[in-house]
């Protein structure tokens, strides 16, 4: 903990509110979002309170795993705009104080990115070492036992040129061989690009993929594999993933990052917290944020996340500021691995817990995954393992804007179907209802911009049991907040070892506890948290 800092980065003190483009909204009919609805709805943004809007990719793509495999990195894809189109969010985005961050896709390509094309037209073409290639093995077979992340092996046979190719996702995003000079300067300049166009940081997707085991060995077998987990779960990805020469590249992406004003890079890595905090790089000089989901994965478990909050903070190095996440659009909504009430208490937590926090497009609305019909996946991940439930659409659904038709979304066929509630549950009709889940965030998002203990004090964890989270957030010369959670449906208890404590609730997921003054015993139904400024 950093109580000599002073001047704190945007992305320190700020919000980030993470769009899924596809489903946010549609200005053309077409039944899918794009650049120009993002436009029409920054004012709404403004509003929320948030400080930075990321971005998942917009970049012309064939779509085999939606804008993941990159055709051309220095192009808009038709369907979300133009550049001209993006040039004019920079600048409204900016106009409004508010922040762009772009999703960077540097592990693979498509299959149709020309540099691919030109690897694989032959084995002498001069790129055909950016990406990773092998001859079979004696037998014939693969030249490892590497699994793919979307299912079945991570190997595909090229007949023309008599090799296989790595794909740690599907066979239409070849990865790139990062151990290539070339291929690093390359993307190195694409980094460069958008640098230059305003862009004022990326989120780098699977950053601890990039560089692989140089002997290619065997991952070895993993001894708690289920039947229900995905097949890429088999095996424990030991070498074809995190090694060591990973920190160089975040090193040099980091460089060129500082070589402009106050840019961010954020590395997505599903690590435990010991390997995790490794990206923060020698002398703090890796990613900003390396994404912690630890609030994603664990069990909703009050003695689990306690600990897990504590080990975190433990774990960070001295200059590593920390960061949260409760969804994305590869997990299960919030709303739909807690339940609605609990959501709040989660929205809580996420906003009052030391360090940057990420929100989920449609979090703010208390969205639930949708159900999609099996004849209506659209997700490779879901497609390639039908029989595991694993697909990634239902969290990806529109936006609920209204009770109009289609949610406000588009006026032509969505791309996803909507929740079926969407005419009770959308922002126009949460606006003006005080109670609310988008009123709960607006106030909750107001008061923690508004006081510096909440943005950027300490985190002093003070009690936790079967249901409870309770801790202090203070910072020297402002007022202290002490945060009560109840992350159970049951009633629970809390004493505190201070007699003399007593203080004002400014928050609570039940408003009717809001002003009321609390002392050092206080009762907390189930579902409930507080928010409490304490009296010196």
């Amino acid at each position: 903990m950093n109580q000599e800092q002073t001047n704190y980065e945007w992305w320190q003190e700020g919000i980030i509110y993470q769009i899924y483009p596809r489903s946010y909204q549609d200005s053309n009919g077409d039944g899918i979002g794009d650049l120009q609805g993002i436009l029409k709805r920054l004012d709404y943004l403004k509003e929320l309170g948030i400080t930075a809007v990321w971005l998942s990719p917009i970049f012309p793509s064939p779509m085999a795993d939606f804008g993941y495999d990159i055709s051309d990195y220095q192009g808009i894809h038709p369907l979300f705009g133009t550049l001209s189109d993006f040039d004019e969010l920079v600048n409204a985005v900016h106009n409004r104080g508010l922040k762009l961050i772009l999703d960077l896709v540097p592990n693979h390509t498509s299959d149709q990115h020309p540099w691919f094309l030109e690897s694989r037209s032959s084995r002498d073409n001069p790129k055909r070492d950016w990406y990773i290639w092998h001859d079979s093995l004696p037998d014939g077979g693969v030249p490892n036992n590497w699994l793919s992340v979307f299912g079945g092996p991570a190997w595909e046979w090229d007949e023309a040129t008599g090799q296989y190719y790595y794909h740690a996702f599907l066979k239409e995003q070849p990865d790139l061989n990062w151990r290539n000079p070339e291929v690093q300067e390359a993307m190195l300049n694409v980094m460069r690009f958008w640098l230059e166009k305003g862009v004022d940081g990326f989120r780098v997707d699977v950053m601890w993929h990039m560089i692989k085991d140089k002997n290619l060995r065997d991952n070895p077998p993993n001894p708690n594999y289920q039947p229900y987990m995905a097949t890429y779960d088999q095996l424990l990805p030991v070498y074809s993933t995190d090694q060591s020469e990973v920190h160089e590249l975040v090193l040099q992406m980091r460089q060129v990052l500082d070589g402009y004003d106050s840019r961010l890079l954020i590395g997505e890595i599903y690590l435990p917290i010991n390997q995790l905090v490794a990206y923060y790089g020698i002398d703090g000089k890796g990613a900003h944020l390396p994404f912690n989901f630890q609030l994603l994965l664990l069990p909703w478990d009050a003695r689990q996340i306690a600990a897990a909050i504590d080990q975190y903070e433990g774990a960070l190095p001295e200059s590593g500021w920390p960061n949260w996440v409760l969804g994305n659009h590869d997990q299960a909504r919030i709303s739909s691995r807690v339940g609605k009430e609990q959501a709040r208490v989660a929205a809580l937590l996420l906003l009052t817990l030391r360090g940057t926090p990420t929100i989920y497009y449609g979090e703010e609305i208390g969205m639930r995954d949708v159900p999609i019909p099996f004849d209506e996946i659209q997700d490779p991940q879901g497609l390639n393992m039908p029989d595991k439930n694993l697909s990634r659409d239902p969290a990806r659904t529109p936006m609920q804007w209204s009770r109009g038709l289609n949610a406000g979304f588009t006026e032509g066929k969505p791309w996803l179907r909507l929740a079926r509630d969407f005419s009770r549950e959308n922002v126009e009709r949460q606006q003006d209802d005080p109670y609310s889940v988008l009123s709960f965030y607006k106030r909750l998002i107001k008061l923690r911009q508004q006081e510096p203990a909440l943005m950027v004090g300490d985190y002093i964890p003070v009690y936790s049991d079967a249901q409870l989270i309770v801790y202090i957030r203070q910072l020297e010369g402002h007022p202290r907040f002490l945060i009560l959670l109840n992350l159970s449906h049951r009633p629970g208890y809390f004493k505190a070892k201070d007699s003399s404590m007593h203080g004002v609730v400014k928050i609570a997921t039940v408003p009717e506890w809001e002003g009321n003054e609390v002392n050092d015993t206080i009762s907390l139904g189930g579902d409930e948290g507080i928010i409490v400024q304490l009296s010196e």
